[in-house]
C-alpha cells in the first residue's frame, strides 16, 4: 500500500516544487498539498489540496486522520527578512506548527516528519568558514532563534518519544519556478529576473557578502533522499548541515555577464546586510555526505545557465 504524504505550507518557495516532485514519485493522489491559501494552477490541478492553517492542531489532525497520512513535510514558516518585521507572528507560526506535527507523531498518528532548519541557526560568533555540524550557535534573528529552538525540540522528541523527525539546514535556495518568499538570500533569485528584464540589478547585500547557496533541484533531491534513508543510518536528529556552493553578489553578477554581456549591478545594502553578516560563508556538510550519501550536482555556472534558460522560456 502506497504511503500517504501531507505537505504543510505547500505553496511556498520550497513547498511548491517539493509537492510536484513527491507527486511524480509517489503518485498524485498519495500526496496531499495544503496551505492557508491556494497555490498555482499547476499544483491545484495536479492532486488533492486542502486549505489548512499549520498552527491549528485540530484541523491538521482531522486531515491526517481523513487521508490516513503516514508522513508530514512541514514547510510552513515565516522567513528571515519578513520575520524581523513581525517577530511574534513569526515565532508563533514557526514554533506552534512544529509542535503540532511533533505531537501527532508522539501520539503515533503519523510515522515520519520532515522539518526544515536553516543556516540562520548560526550566529555572528559561529566559525564562518566550513561551519561545522556541531558548533557555537547564537542566532541573532527571530527566524534563526525559532529554527535553533526547533532543532532542540526535534532531537528531544526523538530521544524522549522515539519520534522519527528528520531535518536539514538549508542554505540560500535558488529557483526559477517560484518567487522568493522574504528571505535574506532572495537577491540570488531576483538578480536573474532583473538581469533579463532590465539588464541591471540593485543588490541589497554588499558585493563581497559570501553566503552558502543551493539550486532548488539539489535541495528537493536532498530532502527526499534524507526521508528515504534507513532510520538506523542517521546520526543527526537535530538538523544536518547541507551545502553545495558559496558565492557573493559580485560573483553571481560575473556569471550572468557570461550570458548577458551588458548586465550591470550596483549595491545598496539595507537591513538584510546585518542578517547576512551573522551567517556562515561556507558549510561543512560531511555528516550528510557520510550518513546518507548526499552529493550536490549544481555549481554556480550550472545554476546561472539553468536559471536564465528557464526564465527566458517563461517570458
Amino acid at each position: 500500500m502506497a504511503k500517504k504524504i501531507l505537505i504543510l505550507g505547500a505553496c511556498g518557495q520550497i513547498g511548491t516544487e517539493l509537492t510536484m516532485a513527491l507527486r511524480e514519485k509517489n503518485g498524485a493522489d498519495n500526496v496531499i498539498a495544503s496551505d492557508i491559501r491556494e497555490g498555482n494552477e499547476k499544483m491545484m490541478s495536479s492532486g488533492p489540496f486542502e486549505i489548512l492553517d499549520a498552527t491549528n492542531y485540530q484541523a491538521i489532525e482531522d486531515v491526517v486522520m481523513y487521508y490516513e497520512i503516514d508522513e508530514v513535510y512541514l514547510m510552513a514558516a515565516m522567513l528571515s527578512a519578513t520575520a524581523e518585521k513581525f517577530p511574534m507572528r513569526a515565532w508563533n507560526l514557526n514554533m506552534n506548527s512544529l509542535f503540532n506535527v511533533l505531537n501527532l507523531a508522539k501520539e503515533r498518528k503519523i510515522n515520519k516528519i520532515f522539518w526544515p532548519s536553516s543556516i540562520a541557526v548560526f550566529g555572528p560568533n559561529t566559525p564562518k568558514e566550513d561551519t561545522p555540524q556541531h558548533t557555537l550557535m547564537e542566532p541573532s534573528t527571530v527566524y534563526g532563534i525559532s529554527k535553533q529552538a526547533g532543532e532542540r525540540w526535534c532531537e528531544y522528541y526523538f530521544k524522549k518519544f522515539n519520534v522519527d523527525v528528520r531535518s536539514v539546514r538549508y542554505p540560500g535556495l535558488i529557483s526559477w519556478k517560484t518567487q522568493p518568499g522574504g528571505g535574506t538570500t532572495d537577491y540570488a533569485v531576483e538578480i536573474y529576473h532583473k538581469a533579463l528584464a532590465n539588464n541591471y540589478y540593485t543588490s541589497f547585500l554588499s558585493e563581497d557578502t559570501l553566503l552558502p547557496m543551493m539550486f532548488m533541484d539539489d535541495a528537493i533531491r536532498a530532502t527526499i533522499s534524507l526521508m528515504e534513508t534507513d532510520s538506523n543510518k542517521l546520526t543527526i536528529r537535530s538538523s544536518y548541515n547541507l551545502a553545495a556552493m558559496s558565492f557573493a553578489p559580485k560573483e553571481i553578477a560575473a556569471s550572468i555577464v557570461e550570458h548577458i554581456p551588458d548586465f550591470t549591478i550596483n549595491y545598496e545594502p539595507d537591513f538584510r546586510q546585518a542578517i547576512a553578516d551573522s551567517w556562515p560563508s561556507s558549510i561543512d556538510d560531511s555528516k550528510a555526505r557520510a550518513d546518507w550519501n548526499w552529493e550536490h550536482k549544481f555549481d554556480l555556472a550550472k545554476t546561472t545557465k539553468a536559471m536564465l534558460e528557464n526564465l527566458r522560456s517563461l517570458s
